[in-house]
């Protein structure tokens, strides 16, 4: 097996990219990579105890970006994540340099491909394409945005759907208190205000329906706004009658207690406002937990629930929410139909199969020629 060095933000960060990164690495070990290297991106100045962590990268740092390229280049392959904010520069650009000092295979995780990006932010990512021997996307919609949108060339993209925690077997949850769950972290364009709405409109429902909102704020919404989003929320509550059954649940989880709280839900909600999301961890974990999923309609969405596995709703509309959470709540043959697709897609986004996937495509450019398709020579 060749030896992987990650590049992304990790714990003790806390963000979904984070999270991706841990999990990934968790998932090549399971597969049989022994030797596995992560390179922090810290903007924060946060320490780890993690031995996987070989190496760190500070925002606007060029000295620490060529410490991490010399720390990567000791492995095989590089498997980098990519988003604009974790990297300093204008629109990040600073990977570009940390790029152009790598000599090993570098395979990129593209984890936002803008719709209407600007001018800059499009020479970024099409500057990491170009450096990338193959770029990877995780959704057929974000590989058709980004082949049309972009100049890439369409060999050097591969896609690799975005991994989940199979949770074990268990029952569905007893329908005498039927629950829905948000989780995330907080802040203004997560639509749970609509949720809100939709909730006080199912109040003949019986049993009442839950909704629990699992997460603390963003951080750096609460550094700009403290509390503000969520304080809205539960002023909005109050003002429709149901301040009873809005649960806000800060507490942290682990993954296992996490896949504890989905698995006892009725309902995943994905209320969220955006209409260009094309990768959402949340979406894929609610899948492979076998949790029917309310969503709004963005591209990964749309792609992952037209099998059957949940109900798409237009942006902002509490109406279609309140009959969507009816109809799952409600009618039990819906909600198992559901749970059945569901069921049958998990497997292929386990952590251990996506893992697999990185580990094939890092031996095929390890195996090959220096230069790879993806990347210019």
């Amino acid at each position: 097996m060749p030896s992987v060095g990650i590049v992304s933000t990790f714990p003790p960060t806390a963000c979904g990219l984070a999270t991706f990164a841990a999990a990934l690495a968790q998932g090549l070990e399971t597969v049989g990579v022994s030797d596995i290297g992560v390179v922090r991106c810290d903007s924060e100045g946060t320490s780890t105890s993690d031995h996987r962590v070989v190496g760190s990268i500070t925002n606007g740092d060029h000295e620490s970006i060529a410490e991490a390229a010399a720390v990567l280049n000791t492995f095989d392959c590089v498997v980098l994540q990519h988003e604009y904010g974790i990297f300093g520069g204008h629109d990040g650009d600073d990977v570009l340099r940390l790029l152009d000092r790598i000599d090993v295979p570098v395979i990129t995780t593209l984890h936002t491909i803008p719709l209407q990006p600007s001018s800059h932010q499009r020479k970024v990512l099409e500057g990491v394409t170009a450096r990338s021997d193959r770029s990877v996307t995780m959704t057929m919609a974000a590989r058709e945005r980004l082949l049309s949108h972009y100049s890439v060339h369409p060999h050097g993209v591969t896609t690799i759907p975005h991994g989940a925690t199979l949770p074990p077997p268990v029952a569905p949850p007893s329908p005498r208190n039927p629950t829905v769950l948000t989780w995330g972290l907080l802040g203004p364009g997560k639509g749970i205000e609509w949720v809100i709405d939709a909730l006080a409109a199912v109040s003949d429902v019986v049993p009442p329906i839950r909704y629990v909102i699992a997460g603390r704020t963003h951080p750096k919404v609460a550094a700009r706004d403290g509390e503000a989003y969520r304080e809205s929320l539960m002023e909005r509550a109050r003002r429709h009658g149901v301040a009873d059954r809005v649960i806000f649940d800060e507490t942290y989880r682990s993954v296992p207690e996490l896949l504890e709280l989905v698995c006892s839900s009725h309902a995943v909600v994905l209320p969220y406002d955006s209409s260009d999301q094309i990768t959402s961890g949340v979406l894929v974990d609610a899948v492979a937990a076998g949790v029917p999923v309310i969503s709004t309609m963005f591209p990964h969405s749309v792609e992952l629930l037209r099998s059957g596995a949940g109900v798409l709703v237009p942006h902002k509309d509490p109406t279609a929410i309140a009959d969507a959470l009816r109809m799952v709540i409600t009618r039990p043959n819906v909600a198992a139909a559901m749970r059945s697709v569901a069921a049958e897609l998990a497997p292929l986004h386990s952590w251990p199969s996506v893992a697999k996937r990185y580990t094939e495509l890092a031996l095929d450019l390890t195996q090959s020629s220096p230069v790879s398709i993806g990347r210019s020579a």
